[in-house]
């Protein structure tokens, strides 16, 4: 049985979530805004302040706007977590089992990400772009992927399945991050290549150097690898119970061994090789659009044993 009550109130978190968001990127953008640029603080920095190159907080105005902003993604935050809790209580299931649901519960994940990464790394700076990406990823959801609220197929309902996507979605939220880390580095490279003269003033010059991006395009990586891995092999456990083999090269588990594959070269080109910059980023931005394919492509391109996901 399928509460309607408790599903159409997800329903309505979810919306409710994409306006939060959309109020907080808004935010986050006149936080930059008002924030000073790379020359100003470099002036600053000559006339006695501190040198800092990763959250500038010069100015009342530049607080309480990102004050705002970190505000409403909170409360963001919460009305997309209970959006997902609410649909889970209303089909009495996890609530992944579809496109819509994993799509819905990816970007929970990112922005999880982004307010770790705000509180380890001071990164507000990411939070424009971060909200740019998931508002994306919930309206596509809403619109193009949505599935009424039901039962799924038996062998969706081991405990294996539950720990397989739960980490894949966490993985995902992660690697969000880091493809947003290194489109800002490669943006912000192309920028401080030209150099000052050649370029006019704009929202990058109001952003940390490219280093400080590919940093974070790295430790995102680093850290939810060990989780996708960790998502490859519960999955594996889950389809010896459910189809009896544990790896068949269905295209699921082929592209998601290959989206592991690519994460895997880049971080040990970086460990090994000394790979940084652009090299690094196109990398991880490949990885990216193979987790994509993953996620979408698969599930539109090839027929499979994975097909539970509605569309």
């Amino acid at each position: 049985m399928v509460d309607a009550d408790l599903a159409g109130l997800s329903n309505n978190l979810v919306l409710g979530a994409v306006l939060l968001y959309v109020v907080a990127m808004f935010g986050y953008a006149a936080d930059l805004v008002a924030s000073p640029t790379r020359a100003e603080r470099r002036a600053l920095v000559g006339a006695g302040a501190p040198a800092s190159d990763e959250a500038p907080e010069e100015g009342k105005r530049r607080v309480d706007w990102g004050r705002f902003a970190v505000l409403i993604t909170c409360l963001g935050w919460l009305a997309h977590a209970a959006a997902m809790i609410a649909r889970g209580v209303a089909v009495e299931r996890w609530p992944w089992a579809n496109m819509y649901e994993f799509v819905v519960a990816i970007c929970l994940a990112a922005v999880t990400a982004y307010l770790v990464l705000l509180y380890k790394a001071k990164a507000r700076f990411l939070g424009a772009f971060v909200m740019v990406a998931v508002v994306i990823g919930l309206g596509a959801a809403t619109i193009w992927l949505y599935q009424e609220a039901g039962a799924v197929v038996p062998a969706l309902e081991s405990y294996w399945i539950a720990i397989h996507v739960s980490a894949a979605i966490i993985a995902s939220g992660g690697f969000t991050v880091g493809c947003v880390a290194s489109v800002l580095y490669l943006a912000a490279a192309r920028r401080e290549a030209a150099g000052p003269e050649k370029s006019k003033p704009g929202l990058l010059d109001r952003l940390p150097s490219a280093d400080v991006f590919d940093g974070l395009a790295y430790k995102s990586v680093m850290f939810v690898f060990p989780i996708w891995t960790f998502a490859i092999i519960a999955g594996a456990i889950w389809a010896d119970s459910a189809w009896g083999r544990y790896w068949g090269w269905d295209p699921k588990e082929t592209w998601s061994f290959i989206v592991f594959a690519i994460y895997a070269g880049y971080l040990h080109a970086r460990a090994t090789a000394g790979w940084k910059g652009k090299k690094a980023a196109a990398v991880s931005l490949v990885g990216y659009a193979a987790l994509l394919f993953n996620l979408v492509g698969v599930n539109i391109f090839f027929e499979g044993l994975h097909s539970y996901s509605g569309m």
